[in-house]
């Protein structure tokens, strides 16, 4: 049952750190985006109490019979609005807040999974604490579900890669929500992988994330 768990939840797991950056260390490697976007506007601080990463990781088939699902607190985060829209922005997520949401009746596997996952097997958050997402270009989007597109820079255990979310975002009177699209992403492409090679080969590597934020206008 032990290792059932810790091979759902490494995937899952990922989703959740994939925002991550290391505080201590620069980052490993880093294939980032080039920034575009400005600090010229409006400030907004992140409201951390109704801000979070959810995140679902998947054994080798993707469904819901097979799967954890979680979710990961913000530490701290900003957004810049400009001319009523939204400019620029950088979130940092609390890698120790990571916990398995559907292990939640069961506290005595919630709390083996959740430390398993913050060990050095996988994303080792004593030595890379917070995870990161720091927009770098902001586009609106006229077709489909989702009214933005947000590229940025991804941070996960010391390695940047670029990544594009499509994401709903709203600026009314000194509140900016952004919630973006369930994403796949990979885990292993940020080193997220259990120290033991036979058990990645029974987790799906492809791990969903959705941010969902909201920022309140400094006074």
């Amino acid at each position: 049952m032990r290792k059932k768990l810790f091979s759902l939840a490494i995937p899952a797991l990922f989703v959740a750190a994939v925002v991550v950056s290391c505080k201590k260390d620069k980052p490993l490697t880093s294939e980032s985006n080039e920034v575009t976007t400005t600090k010229d506007g409006s400030q907004y601080s992140l409201d951390t109490l109704n801000s979070k990463v959810e995140w679902k990781g998947y054994k080798v088939f993707k469904s819901e019979n097979t799967s954890h699902f979680g979710t990961i607190r913000f530490e701290s985060g900003d957004v810049t609005v400009k001319d009523g829209k939204l400019e620029s922005g950088k979130f940092v997520a609390d890698m120790n807040s990571l916990t398995s949401v559907d292990l939640k009746d069961s506290p005595e596997d919630m709390g083996k999974l959740n430390g398993h996952l913050k060990s050095g097997d996988f994303f080792e958050v004593e030595k890379f604490p917070t995870a990161s997402f720091e927009i770098t270009k902001v586009t609106p989007a006229t077709e489909g579900d989702y009214n933005t597109l947000l590229d940025g820079n991804l941070t996960i255990k010391g390695i940047t890669k670029p990544v594009q979310f499509k994401a709903n975002v709203s600026v009314n009177e000194g509140e900016v929500s952004v919630a973006t699209e369930p994403k796949d992403i990979k885990r292993e492409e940020f080193g997220v992988k259990f120290q033991a090679p036979a058990e990645n080969g029974v987790i799906k590597d492809e791990v969903t994330l959705q941010i969902n934020v909201k920022a309140l206008e400094k006074k």
